[in-house]
């Protein structure tokens, strides 16, 4: 599966994502023609935009792709109802494939990406961990399993194989993604400080006290490359964290010691309803400090922050099988966050 970077040329699907976004950048700097296909441009790359859910559409944008050798898969459409979640996410992957092969594209690999969603963490289990590729699957509906479930039955009739790579909570430092927990994280703090309040962990004990991890945009970014490339990965799922484990109550205290916050205990809030009050005051907080996005409502997921913070069960993926087939990158959790915090800060999404 080695080959030159000249013949390489990736379709980043969801680039403009907290994976997407951080894995278009890495796969440039590393010399690979980029494409990336998301609902608006994504500046500093050529771009797809169209609607996967439409397969005329898919395959009509996919005719400028006719040259894609590796496919990487980011993009994601949640719903509520599980079914009509997997159901509309296979079906966005299948047409954008068919979409590709309609074009004559020279497909060599699909990397997709999952998440812990996949060992059933969102029905309220608790997940036996360290989490291991190899544990037996829930009952369906859930859109990963039925995403792999396609490219397994595909990639027999097909040229091109697939891997299928499983982070956990992604830290990043894009906004404009409801699945970015350092945004929850550093507007939580912000708010905080406008209202002369301790930053106060806004889960429960129990939460706080749990073994929990983070992937890294960019190490996830690397992880990605290394998996297009590794004659060994294909047809293999992988687990893909920073590599270390931490409680909320020492990363809590880490992240707001970095922001120059005092803490105290927690207070369970659920967010989603508590800082739908909150609008007007970030609107005071970015004209004051000149901030891209006034739009609390346009600039958080809060609900993401109220499962992450209300998980009240160890989150631990087991990551020796990617280390084993190659790939040993790690990364520091709390540089990580504490990282994107300060690049978010930079980029004027915080103040």
């Amino acid at each position: 599966m080695t080959t030159s970077t000249a013949s390489k040329v990736a379709l980043v699907a969801g680039a403009g994502g907290i994976i997407g976004h951080a894995l278009a950048h890495e796969l440039k700097a590393q010399g690979w023609s980029v494409r990336a296909l998301a609902r608006r441009p994504l500046e500093g790359f050529p771009s797809v935009c169209t609607d996967l859910t439409d397969a005329a559409a898919t395959a009509a944008a996919l005719r400028d792709a006719a040259d894609t050798t590796h496919l990487f898969y980011a993009a994601l459409s949640p719903d509520p109802d599980l079914a009509v979640e997997a159901e509309r996410n296979g079906r966005m992957l299948g047409n954008l494939i068919d979409g590709l092969e309609a074009a004559g594209a020279p497909l060599r690999r699909v990397v997709i990406y999952q998440g812990f969603k996949i060992y059933g963490i969102h029905l309220g289990a608790k997940v036996r961990t360290p989490a291991r590729e190899s544990d037996p699957p829930h009952m369906p509906p859930n859109l990963y399993l039925a995403q792999e479930a396609q490219l397994k039955a595909r990639a027999k009739t097909s040229r091109w194989d697939y891997v299928a790579l499983r982070p956990d909570v992604v830290v990043g430092d894009i906004h404009g993604n409801p699945m970015n927990i350092a945004l929850v994280v550093g507007v939580f703090a912000e708010l905080s400080r406008a209202l002369g309040l301790p930053m106060r962990f806004p889960g429960t004990d129990k939460a706080y006290e749990q073994l929990v991890q983070f992937t890294d945009a960019g190490l996830l970014a690397q992880a990605s490359l290394w998996a297009a490339e590794s004659e060994r990965a294909a047809g293999e799922a992988f687990n893909v964290t920073n590599g270390d484990v931490f409680r909320w109550d020492r990363m809590w205290e880490d992240a707001a010691r970095h922001l120059g916050l005092e803490t105290a205990p927690p207070v369970p809030l659920t967010l989603a309803r508590h800082m739908a009050d909150k609008g007007p005051l970030w609107r005071e907080i970015a004209v004051r400090h000149g901030l891209v996005e006034p739009d609390l409502a346009k600039l958080v997921g809060w609900g993401f922050g109220d499962f992450i913070f209300h998980t009240e069960t160890d989150v631990i993926s087991d990551v020796n099988k990617i280390h084993r087939f190659g790939f040993t990158g790690r990364m520091d959790s709390t540089h990580s966050l504490t990282g994107a915090l300060d690049s978010l800060k930079r980029k004027r999404v915080l103040p």
